[in-house]
């Protein structure tokens, strides 16, 4: 039985797991790489025939962790695709959106290029189209908590709550061996503990091989403010300026979770009223979704909607759907918020928004998520004078900020908490979902802490499970 680290390793993107067991081939994630540097990996002849793995385990929706499973389909992939029903609900809006934005980009690449008389380094075509993503959705089984479902001969995978996003798990597999059965687990991406709509990530579980991400391995998240206060900070010096805070959100959780602060700011008086504009179409959709699965998330977010006290409904929010809508925000002249995907600035309104006033000196632009290196949004965060967007040179003079701990990983201190609730020792821990400099660092914690057998796997290594 062997693992073969497919992405996600030596990088964070592309979250890629290959499962070679002798009755079953199984693939834990199917993403897609995001940094632009290793965007050719996404292009590359997939290292397994499709068509000859059985199954897909799913631990969430984010792409980097599912964007690549309508390019498996398209190339052959015929097996199930098991997950949560939430996932499964959001999965299909983030492929959808993907797959539409692929093709706007191809087309707008095209133009440009046959004008410019050059070719770009990748094809000038999407990766997948929608129909790909509903023939991949078709594929979706989906899965409770805590209640394992057979995926190969003899083979078990148990899903469990990683409270990163809705319907986020981690997932342990159990596979019969010569001498003794074999347990696998595999982290995600892990979640917070006490922070608002989600329940705490469930601990870990005795496995003889574990799988941990270490997007934030190398450091401790800034708490030493709240969320809530280094918002309105932003939020009041914005409005000070008479200016624009525009936040580059993902639409899953983060928007959520800025929304839940923002009604609850409003509400406590503690920043001045203004116009909040949720410019993303997915996130008013996946927002939809946390609506129809309260069941899932925490006691204090479940007692709101039960009082009437809705997180995603208050009188500054308004919810921006057309693309007549978005262009319309050009026009604001009053002091607002916008909120817009992606996240990493890789694509999406967001962008747009960013042409129209990253050269504003009144503007704000805050980060509240984690950005990869190479994309758009770390670019912008490291301070860059010039930035390129839809092809056009951008001087930067808007105010860059960021609020570290709206992060949806868990940090180094976190990690630790949640593997040493090990009832045992492993025989191996792969670190893995992490900058080199982090998953390098973190393993050396482990190490340290532990004295556990812990190695960081490269994009592309093997390891026989003995």
């Amino acid at each position: 039985m062997r693992i073969h680290f497919l992405g996600a390793a030596g990088n964070v993107t592309g979250s890629r797991y290959w499962l070679d067991a002798p009755d079953c081939q199984c693939l834990v994630d199917c993403g897609l790489v995001q940094e632009r540097a290793l965007q050719a990996r996404n292009w590359d002849p997939f290292p397994v025939p499709p068509a000859s793995l059985q199954a897909v385990l799913l631990t969430h929706a984010h792409l980097d962790h599912c964007g690549y499973l309508p390019r498996l389909v398209k190339e052959g992939f015929k097996g199930r695709i098991f997950c949560t029903a939430p996932t499964a609900e959001i999965a299909r809006l983030v492929l959808l959106d993907s797959a539409r934005l692929q093709t706007e980009d191809a087309a707008f690449k095209r133009k440009r290029h046959a004008r410019e008389g050059r070719q770009g380094p990748y094809p000038e075509e999407p990766l997948y189209q929608v129909a790909d993503v509903e023939a991949t959705v078709a594929r979706f089984q989906t899965v409770d908590y805590r209640r394992p479902v057979s995926v190969g001969r003899g083979i078990e995978a148990t899903f469990f709550d990683a409270g990163h996003i809705l319907g986020s798990s981690l997932i342990r597999i159990d596979c019969p061996g010569r001498d003794r059965p074999r347990r696998l687990l595999f982290s995600g991406d892990i979640g917070r503990r006490d922070r608002p709509l989600l329940e705490d990530p469930d601990r870990a579980s005795s496995a003889d091989y574990i799988q941990i991400e270490s997007t934030y391995g190398d450091r401790l998240h800034d708490d030493t403010k709240p969320i809530p206060e280094r918002l309105a900070e932003e939020i009041r010096a914005t409005h000070a300026r008479g200016g624009i805070l525009l936040m580059p959100s993902f639409a899953v959780e983060r928007a959520q979770e800025i929304l839940y602060h923002l009604r609850e700011l409003f509400e406590n008086g503690a920043i001045p009223r203004m116009k909040v504009f949720l410019d993303s179409p997915m996130a008013t959709e996946v927002t939809g979704i946390y609506r129809r699965h309260i069941d899932l998330l925490d006691k204090e977010a479940q007692t709101l909607f039960r009082e009437g006290r809705s997180p995603f409904d208050f009188p500054e929010l308004h919810y921006i759907r057309t693309p007549d809508e978005s262009k319309a925000l050009n026009q604001l002249r009053d002091p607002a918020i916008i909120i817009a995907g992606s996240g990493m600035c890789t694509g999406g309104r967001i962008k747009h928004h960013l042409l129209n006033h990253i050269g504003k000196p009144t503007t704000t632009v805050l980060f509240i998520g984690y950005q990869s290196v190479g994309t758009l949004g770390r670019i912008i965060q490291d301070g860059a004078p010039e930035v390129r967007i839809h092809g056009q040179i951008c001087t930067v003079r808007a105010h860059i900020e960021t609020i570290h701990g709206f992060s949806g990983h868990a940090d180094r201190g976190e990690l630790l908490r949640w593997i040493s609730g090990l009832p045992q020792a492993p025989r191996g821990i792969f670190v893995t979902h992490g900058e080199p400099e982090s998953a390098a660092s973190f393993a050396a914690y482990l190490r340290q802490e532990t004295g556990w057998p812990v190695t960081v796997p490269a994009y592309g290594d093997v390891v026989e499970l003995e």
